[in-house]
């Protein structure tokens, strides 16, 4: 194999070395992956959207935010010490529906625990109304292919899209109620 020691007959590429092999099939993959790139989403900034202070423990933070859910019409999946998470269906259009999780988790802020962290995310995932329509044909050998008009609707709901609610008038509304709830269970000093 006299032919693979002759410089002048190697292929080109072999000239470039493994870096430029490497370098050109990067550059190969590059054009036929397809994939789109995002910009960065999150930012790490301000922790004010999704959390709030309360004068009371985790537990009772807890329990006023699965009652401020419960009192907007959200059914309670998990209702634990430390987390509560509600739902809520929503049907704005007649083809369109949307479905909102609430989760909440309650964390103490000091050694003592007498004063706790509420963490709130929403999630709002919309669907639309994905409609298919499929008829029959049939093949008879003698006459040919006849379209019958039997048809079939299949009808679904396709999730469309998912996205965390970032809206702090959202969250300010919402920590006001759990406040509300706070208040609610702490004893007067009025007696009866």
């Amino acid at each position: 194999m006299s032919w693979i020691r002759d410089r002048s007959t190697v292929w080109p590429l072999a000239r470039l070395g493994l870096a430029g092999l490497l370098g050109l099939s990067g550059l190969l993959a590059g054009c036929g992956s397809g994939v789109k790139a995002f910009p960065l989403q999150e930012k790490f900034g301000s922790t004010a959207t999704y959390s709030r202070l309360f004068d009371a423990t985790p537990a009772q933070t807890c329990e006023a935010a699965r009652r401020a859910l419960l009192s907007q019409g959200y059914i309670i999946n998990t209702a634990r010490a430390d987390l509560v998470e509600g739902q809520k269906s929503f049907q704005p259009e007649a083809e369109s529906h949307l479905q909102m999780v609430i989760r909440v988790v309650c964390a103490p802020e000091n050694a003592s625990g007498s004063i706790s962290l509420g963490f709130v995310t929403a999630l709002q995932d919309s669907y639309a109304l994905k409609k298919s329509n499929n008829s029959a044909s049939l093949g008879v050998g003698a006459i040919g292919s006849v379209s019958l008009p039997f048809t079939s609707g299949n009808d679904s709901m396709v999730k469309v899209s998912s996205e965390t609610i970032a809206s702090d008038a959202f969250y300010d509304s919402f920590f006001d109620l759990v406040k509300r709830y706070l208040v609610g269970d702490e004893p007067t000093d009025q007696a009866p």
